[in-house]
């Protein structure tokens, strides 16, 4: 049973990046390129909605915002590996979404974000 779950930790580990090892103060400089359509104060919509409390949070949830279908359907929880795969490549791994951006493709980049994002709460 021990080797079980010490082979299951490792395949876990080695699976893919581990986006909590960011540094938040370098994620808000990624975010820069997030700000022109997502604000990180709360209830402060652009043309993306407010990306405050956004780890954690349902989507398709902020009232104020007007979302697609597509991300209204979608029963996504934004937890830290959905967030990393719809920022990686929006319209891949949500067909219909709205959000137009080419993605973030360097891991380190991704790690950095997240971090910053589970900052603003």
């Amino acid at each position: 049973m021990r080797k079980l779950v010490l082979s299951l930790l490792s395949v876990m580990l080695l699976s893919g990046p581990v986006y909590a090892a960011g540094d938040a103060a370098k994620g808000a400089k990624v975010f820069k390129k997030c700000a022109a359509c997502h604000s990180p104060e709360e209830g402060k919509n652009k043309l993306g909605p407010s990306l405050f409390g956004v780890v954690g949070r349902d989507a398709a949830t902020i009232e104020s915002f007007k979302f697609s279908k597509a991300m209204k359907n979608s029963g996504i929880v934004w937890d830290d590996e959905n967030l990393a795969h719809f920022l990686k490549a929006p319209k891949k791994f949500l067909k219909g979404t709205k959000m137009s951006f080419g993605g973030i493709k360097k891991d380190g980049d991704m790690a950095n974000l997240l971090a910053y994002l589970n900052t603003l709460k």
